[in-house]
Order: structure tokens, then sequence, then C-alpha cells
């Protein structure tokens, strides 16, 4: 691989920093005129959508390129800890994840945001800017000290974008939980970092890759840095801020912290255990794999049961997080065994998925933020029939909802298959217990794929479908033509990897020859994807397309020609029943009760039943996480104990204070005598 390193920052990495310093400018402009929400979301928003898609673009050129790794040494941070960034096609990868949904946040963001909304509009650029150029500046570090700087950046950052209605107690209380597990997360960062650097006062990236460290060492900067990114990420048990934060924040800053900020952690774990650590042992890969697959099918399993069409969002982001590290763990166990081809394929789904789910997870996001403003609801029980009245947002929330469900010709199928595939491989792996025990992650994956189309169709057909549950609802409008072109930005980046896969599977080969040194195979051609042999599978989703196209044309064909274009229209039987209302659709609560019986000891269930004799009988369900029950609530209430129990030490005299200094000098000459 040639590198290009140096002082002077070369162009593709000049051009990055200064998008990212025009990132910051536009934020700080915000504060000029910080009441005035046209000039807010008129003018600096869509400039910040210019830059995202310049960092796209340089992000895709660094894919592309595939050979090249720039490097340069800026003239800011400490003395003697000057910040290091570095471009390669891992870095660019994940740019281009960034630029591209940021892009359509972005434009959506600029006719989203309305004054009067918590945080003056001004501020709010502010963060929101600050937040994408720390999440980008996370990307390109090259150093502990940098990548630490930024990671904090991007926390605080997008705490405050999470309390943004800061106002209320509840966004308060789920900003401080967020704020929490932030700090827990890179308080394991910080010490796998000094683990990496191995007694060495370099804290570069490069002096962690030529760090040799003993096999234990090595196993414990893993482990830090499993736990450090899985907070961020939301691996279970270490999820619990994020579904209290997503439904908190802004829909388009929930966007950004689902599609964008949890890749941060992905790309986080992927350089540190495929770039700055060497080979490790294969249970590496199982415990990342059985967090992975736990992690996914918890995620669905709450999501079917949610009524917050924004919780119900979060616990998906959950589940795809945990395909993504399952993923990787599955490549981890390939490489301890030299299975290069296998470790390809499992990391271009990784990847692959990663880029799908930062387009229709904020696609979604997005669409429920129009629905926000256009009800002022975000409980499913009081939504429904809104495509007649947002026939824009209920097209594009559609493709949204098939390409998260999986289903082809769309860029989530992709992703999914790709992971299918390689668990389908794994029987060729050299060990008897891996044997037996990691092709049930197919099954797992299956299921959990199964389960996610039945939250779409859940999340779909409540709130678009049917009639509408309350008469506030027929005064709901569509949204705004920027809001549409940021919602379809995103919708067209489902449908293009849907329909050209092996353009994204040639754009991950490059990332994969620099972390692995293999691709996996290519197609006969640009339309067939054929990651491992033709004799085992293919897929062309543009075919598959065409496929659909002509049959249903077929079909629409013959039906005319036989029916000779006549069509006998008639009321359809609606079981005996002279009228319909709203109350006999089938509701949130409903549709997931078949899931909650058959995972009922999973969920922390609180039911309020009516009494025989009300005259208006109510049925209140109430599903909880019983991690939070059972492991957060009694470590808050030990903490708070610690807490009291030692502010006795604290009496506000001040010879006691004096007694505690002359005390611990004994001490500490007792010590060194």
């Amino acid at each position: 691989m040639a590198g290009v390193n140096g002082l002077a920052a070369t162009p593709d990495l000049a051009m990055l920093l200064g998008l990212i310093a025009a990132w910051l400018l536009v934020g700080v402009s915000g504060l000029l005129q910080p009441h005035r929400i046209g000039w807010v979301a008129h003018i600096l928003f869509p400039v910040g959508a210019l830059i995202a898609l310049g960092v796209a673009i340089v992000g895709a050129l660094t894919v592309v390129d595939g050979f090249v790794t720039q490097s340069t040494v800026l003239p800011l941070g400490l003395p003697d800890l000057p910040f290091h960034v570095r471009l390669d096609p891992l870095s660019g990868f994940f740019l281009l994840l960034l630029g591209s949904a940021g892009t359509g946040i972005s434009v959506f963001s600029a006719g989203y945001f309305r004054s009067g909304e918590g945080t003056a509009p001004g501020l709010l650029c502010l963060q929101y800017h600050v937040f994408l150029a720390s999440m980008a500046t996370v990307i390109l570090a090259d150093d502990a000290y940098l990548f630490m700087v930024a990671w904090e950046t991007m926390a605080l950052s997008s705490y405050f974008l999470v309390t943004t209605q800061h106002r209320l107690p509840d966004i308060r209380r789920a900003g401080f939980l967020y704020l929490l597990m932030a700090h827990v997360g890179a308080l394991g960062l910080l010490l796998c970092f000094g683990v990496l650097h191995g007694g060495s006062w370099q804290m570069t990236f490069d002096a962690m890759r030529g760090a040799t460290l003993a096999p234990a060492w090595a196993s414990i900067a893993f482990l830090l840095a499993l736990f450090g990114f899985g907070a961020k990420a939301g691996l279970v048990p270490l999820h619990v801020w994020l579904p209290e934060a997503h439904p908190a924040a802004p829909s388009p800053v929930s966007a950004m912290m689902s599609g964008l900020m949890l890749k941060t952690a992905i790309y986080g774990l992927l350089r540190v255990s495929w770039d700055l650590l060497h080979v490790g042992p294969w249970w590496w890969g199982l415990l990342t794999l059985a967090l992975g697959l736990g992690t996914a099918l918890y995620g669905v399993i709450f999501a079917t049961a949610q009524t917050d069409m924004k919780r119900l969002l979060a616990y998906s982001s959950i589940e795809n997080i945990g395909l993504i590290v399952a993923g990787i763990g599955l490549a981890l166990v390939c490489r301890s065994f030299d299975m290069r081809v296998l470790a390809a394929l499992a990391l271009a789904a990784v990847l692959i998925h990663a880029l799908n789910h930062a387009l229709f997870k904020s696609l979604l996001f997005l669409a429920t933020g129009s629905v926000m403003h256009a009800t002022g609801e975000r409980s499913l029980g009081k939504l429904g029939g809104l495509i007649q009245r947002m026939p824009w947002v209920a097209a594009l929330a559609l493709i949204g909802s098939l390409a998260i469900a999986g289903l082809p010709p769309l860029n989530g199928f992709v992703s999914e298959w790709l992971l299918l595939q390689a668990f389908l491989q794994t029987p060729q792996i050299p060990h008897a217990f891996l044997n037996m025990i990691v092709p049930l992650g197919a099954a797992v994956v299956s299921l959990t794929a199964a389960l996610a189309g039945y939250v779409m169709v859940k999340f779909y057909g409540v709130i678009f479908l049917g009639q509408p549950r309350e008469s506030e609802l027929r005064e709901a409008h569509d949204a705004g033509w920027l809001e549409r072109a940021g919602l379809l930005w995103l919708a067209l980046g489902c449908v293009l990897i849907g329909l050209f896969p092996q353009v994204a599977l040639d754009g991950v080969g490059h990332v994969t020859q620099l972390l692995i040194g293999t691709t996996v195979q290519r197609g006969p051609s640009a339309w067939w994807m054929t990651p491992m042999a033709s004799n085992h599978a293919s897929y062309s989703g543009l075919w598959l397309w065409v496929g659909m196209v002509v049959v249903v044309g077929i079909t629409v064909a013959l039906m005319r020609r036989f029916y000779h274009g006549q069509v006998r229209r008639t009321a359809p039987w609606n079981c005996g029943y002279p009228w319909r209302t709203p109350r006999m659709q089938d509701t949130a609560e409903g549709f997931g009760q078949p899931i909650r019986h058959l995972f009922g000891p999973i969920f922390r269930i609180e039911r309020e039943m009516p009494a025989p004799t009300d005259a208006e009988p109510r049925y209140r369900i109430d599903i909880q996480d019983r991690f939070w029950h059972t492991f957060y609530v009694p470590l808050a209430q030990l903490v708070r104990r610690t807490a009291e129990g030692l502010t006795i030490l604290q009496g506000g005299r001040l010879p006691i204070y004096l007694l505690y200094s002359f005390l611990t000098l004994v001490f500490l000459l007792v010590c060194v005598l």
C-alpha cells in the first residue's frame, strides 16, 4: 500500500479539514442572528448540506482509489502532543456514510426546524454542526488524544441536541442518562488506549500499530474497546440510554444519532480490532458474535411491543447494530483461522449494512418527524389513515420500511443476504465447537429479519393505513418541499444500492483489502453480485426489479384482455356490520400481543385492568426493560447509599480537614520509609 505522509496535508485531506472547519464556521454563524429562523433554516442548514455532500464525495474518491493512505500533523494540540489525522479507505468509507446521510438530514432540517421549539435556532445550529464536525474528526483522528477530544465533543454536542426541549423533566432525565453512559464508555476507551500504547509516551495510532503486546494485555485492550464502543453503539446490556435519548431528541437529531453517531462506534471498533491490534484468539470473535446476535434479537423483540413510533425505531436501531456487531464477530472468528475470503465477506456485509442502516433509518426517523409536525402525535394508538393526508411522506416512508425489513430489491436485503451467505459458509471453520455453535447464527439472523418485517408492518400499517383514529388527523398536511427533498435523497440511496449492489460490494472491497489483505469474488458483471462462487449463490437487484415489472405488466395485460376492460366495483363484505369505525382497526398493542405472549419472560409488564363497573373501560399496559430494573436501578441505589455514607467525612469543620491532611502525610511517610 502506498503512503502519503508529511507535515503538509495532501489535497484530499486538506479539503476534508477545510470542510470540517466550514461546518464549524456555519455553526458559529448561527450565533450572529440566533433567533432568526429564516437565517438559520433557509441559509445555514442548506450550506451545511452542501458541505456534507463535499465530505461524501471526498470519502467516495478515497474508497475508489483504495491504495493511498494520507496522513499529516496539525499545528494544534499540546506542545508535545500535536493532533495527527489520517485518511485511508476505512475512514473514507465512513466519511462517505457520514456525508451522504448527513446531506439528506441537513436538507430536511432546513424545512423542519421552527422557532419556539426549545433551544434558540442559532444555538441549535451551532450544536448541530459541531456534532457533524466532531463525528468527522473522530473518523480522521490518528492519535488517542485527538480521538478522545473529538469523541467527548461529539458526546457533549449531541447531549445538548437531545435536551433541545430542556424545559421538560423527562427530556432532561433522558439527556442525563445519555451523557452518563457516554462518559462511562469514554472511560473504557481511555483505558483501552492506555493499554494499546504499550508503555510508550507516543499516543499516535502508528505507535500502537507497532507495539507488541502480550496476549493477555491485547485481550484486555480488546475487551475495553468492546465495552467502550459497545456503550456508544447500544449493545445489550449497555443499551438503556438509547430508547430514552432517541425519542427525546428532535427527529433530525434522532436520525443523526441513529444513522451516523452509532456508526462512529462501529468505526472505532473496526479501527481498534482490525488495525491497531494484531490477530487475536478465536474467542474474541465468538464473544463479539454472541453479543451482536443477542443484541439484535433483544432489540427486535422489544421493537415489536412498542407503542411510541420513535421508541420503536430506537429499538430497531439496537437490532441493526446487533447485526453489524455480529458480522464483526464472525469476521474476527474467520480471521483467527486465516480464512481471509470468508472474513472479507462478513466484513463486506458489515460495511454495507452500516451504510444501509444510515440511509433507511435516517429516512424513517425523518418521516416520523414529518408526522409529528403534521399531527402533534407520536403515539401509534392515536395515528392512522395518514396515507391520504400525507401521500409524499407515506410513499417515501414505505421505501424505508421495505428496506429495513430486508425485502428485495432494496438495499436492506443486500447486506442481510451477504451476512447470511457468510454464516452459511461457517462449516468450513476448522474447529469442532465453532462448527456446532456459529452456524446457529444464521437461524438467529433469519428470525431477527422475520421479526423486523413484522415490526415494519406494524409501524407502517398503524401510522399510514386504515382510518384516522383521532378526528384531528383529518387536518394533517404533507411535508414541505425541503423536507420532501431530504426524504427523497435518502430513499434514492436505498433504491440505488438495492438495484446495483455490486457497485457497493466493489467499493467496500478496497476496505477489506486494507484490513484483511483480500476481497470477495467479483461478479461476472456490474449487474450480478456473486460474493463466493456462482454455484453457491448470486443476486441481481436490477434483474429482479425488471422481472417484477414484467410479471406485473403481464398480469395487468392479461386481466384487461380477459375482462375486456370491464371492472365490477362493489362494497367489500364487512362481516355483517353496517358501519366501520377506527376502533375496529387493529391497534399497536394488539399487533404486538402475540410476540408479548411468545417472549413474555423477556419483558417486564405492568397491566392496568378496568373495573367491571366502569362506564368507559380502559386497558393500559406498560412494557419495561428488565435490564433497567434488575441491574441499573440496584446499581444506582448502591451508588446513592455509598455517597450518603461518605458524606460523614465532610462535616464542614476546618480542624477535621486539617486532621485528614495530617493523617495523609503520616501515611505517605510510613510508605516511603
